[in-house]
């Protein structure tokens, strides 16, 4: 029993967060720190911290709803005190009322304001939107001023109460009895990545609850963290849609793909990636945002004089032209917009890519299925017996491919691919590495474009600003340089969503392979070597592009800091 004489069922308040709750009420000098030490020792069965320091006395749950009101910045509310307008419970169901442990206030047509126990439950607050489908208004109440208020508009259940009244999701709904918030929940989370532009959603079990983070402008994002709970259930509801990975299986790693409508013509396009991890399954989502296949070489970071070589480069009629660079560092985008370029009816373009991202009108596709014997290099044996114009090779990995590349370029195709190697000249010493001799690189290599990603400063919300004196060394920028340049910093807005940036653009080193240039890697010179000799020529350091995109306020210097510490210069 606790005090005043009730059932523990009846009136007994439970919270998703009880450990920072009572360090709310510590800080509000409402309970000790003394007192919430032993009521812990006093733990016992399925009894509660918060739950025990009201068995003390010491504690009321006015208090309570006083400390979450104030913390979550909305109104506590007296429900006793409240006129319920006739009719007020047709605006949330039963069902809906119980589940949620919420009670109707007000609607005035435009939004309903809602009674919550729980302010800091936002796995509730999160789902309620999409549930009612109306604007919410939220205020706080006790937990025995809502436990009164259900009973009063919807009477006792047939159980003689209900998951609704201990202030959690039923067991039922656990297991998927009723899918509807998890389908939504689900919904919700893939609509606002895209809306927000992420290029990954992240779906991480961890020890007692679930973490879903989005990688925005190639930073991760905490978006939001659900109790553990839930993570069977939105697995399956994944699973689902991706049509082609099974729910049954749990021990293994599984790859699917989700293709969806939303807000009219818009197609949401995710490739999904199961693994098993110590806290169970955990999910990666990569958006495939088609938008970026109409892109224009200036829209992706080209500037005009990298750009006319680049176009000159790919409308050549045969030889390799490669794109360097990281994992992440927008490779196969700028392969994408290359074959946009070009792609003309008289052409016949065919690509080979693990997996097959994006769907392209008028060229021919083939993916890698190792397990069935369709390696890159098979692939590439049978794209060119299909007598095609263009080739495109989503990464050379081995000799065998490389070879077959080469030997492609050499017989009138023009060959587009990507390497993994830090620079544009160190594609040379990484070719002759994995077996292709010298003289081949020399004839059939073009250009070498190395690439990486910078953020973009937010356009709304810039600020001009000053480099550090330690930012102008990094750069190596003096006083002649400064002088017509229109340095800005990040601020911060409501568009950019506080974090002063709003997309990537690249920063390139355009590496071309002219006579003098073959004659130095047929000469066997070294990475260095070939670097130094190319910067004689002209070709510009990936930092140095990046400082002339400083300089003309595109991003920040902590940007191109950061994204070239592994550059030469």
């Amino acid at each position: 029993m606790i005090p005043g004489g009730h059932h523990p069922w009846i009136f007994r308040p439970v919270f998703s967060n009880e450990e920072y709750l009572a360090q709310l009420l510590t800080e509000a000098g409402i309970v000790s720190e003394d007192d919430v030490a032993q009521a812990r020792l006093e733990l016992s069965g399925r009894e509660t911290l918060i739950e025990r320091l009201l068995a003390h006395g010491s504690l009321t749950q006015e208090a309570v709803a006083d400390v979450l009101a104030v913390n979550s910045g909305i109104p506590h509310v007296n429900l006793d005190s409240v006129t319920f307008a006739p009719g007020i419970t047709e605006s949330v169901p039963e069902d809906v009322a119980r589940r949620y442990h919420v009670v109707p206030v007000e609607d005035d047509g435009y939004a309903l304001t809602l009674a919550v126990a729980d302010p800091l439950d936002f796995e509730v607050l999160d789902s309620l939107p999409h549930v009612l489908g109306r604007e919410l208004n939220l205020v706080c109440a006790t937990h025995k001023s809502i436990q009164v208020a259900l009973k009063q508009f919807y009477g006792i259940d047939a159980a003689g109460s209900s998951a609704g009244d201990l202030g959690i999701v039923s067991e039922t709904d656990d297991q998927g009895g009723d899918d509807a918030p998890i389908i939504k929940l689900v919904f919700n989370l893939l609509a606002d990545a895209f809306r927000l532009r992420a290029s990954d959603i992240h779906i991480e079990p961890l020890e007692t609850s679930v973490r879903i983070r989005y990688r925005m402008d190639g930073k991760l994002v905490e978006v939001a963290n659900h109790p553990k709970k839930l993570l069977p259930a939105i697995i399956a509801r994944l699973k689902v849609m991706s049509t082609t990975m099974s729910i049954a299986e749990k021990r293994l790693p599984q790859d699917g793909r989700i293709q969806l409508k939303m807000g009219g013509d818009k197609e949401i396009d995710l490739r999904v990636s199961s693994v098993p991890s110590n806290h169970g399954e955990s999910i990666v989502m990569r958006i495939l945002d088609k938008s970026a296949l109409v892109l224009g070489l200036p829209q992706l970071g080209f500037f005009s004089d990298d750009q006319e070589t680049f176009e000159r480069m790919i409308t050549l009629p045969d030889g390799i032209i490669l794109v360097t660079g990281p994992t992440g560092s927008g490779k196969t985008t700028t392969l994408y917009a290359c074959l946009n370029v070009i792609n003309r009816p008289d052409k016949k373009i065919i690509t080979v890519e693990d997996p097959v991202e994006y769907e392209l009108a008028g060229i021919n596709q083939v993916m890698v299925k190792a397990d069935i014997g369709m390696t890159f290099a098979a692939a590439l044996r049978a794209m060119l017996r299909q007598a095609p114009n263009i080739v495109m090779i989503g990464e050379i990995r081995d000799a065998e491919t490389a070879n077959i590349a080469i030997n492609a370029s050499l017989t009138g195709h023009l060959v587009f691919s990507t390497l993994h190697t830090n620079d544009a000249p160190g594609s040379v010493a990484r070719l002759a590495d994995i077996g292709v001799k010298r003289f081949l690189i020399a004839s059939a290599v073009r250009a070498v474009i190395a690439q990486r990603l910078v953020r973009k400063l937010c356009p709304v919300c810039k600020a001009p600003a000053e480099l550090s004196l330690k930012e102008l060394r990094a750069l190596n920028l003096d006083a002649g340089r400064m002088q017509d340049a229109s340095i800005f910093g990040p601020v911060g807005c409501e568009k950019c969503r506080g974090g002063g940036h709003k997309g990537r653009m690249g920063i390139f080193e355009v590496f071309e392979v002219d006579d003098e240039v073959r004659h130095m890697i047929n000469a066997e010179l070294t990475t260095v070597q070939l670097r130094k000799r190319a910067r004689e020529l002209g070709m510009r350091s990936l930092r140095e592009d990046g400082i002339r995109k400083v300089l003309a306020g595109l991003t920040s210097a902590q940007e191109v800091i950061h994204a070239t510490m592994s550059d030469f210069d």
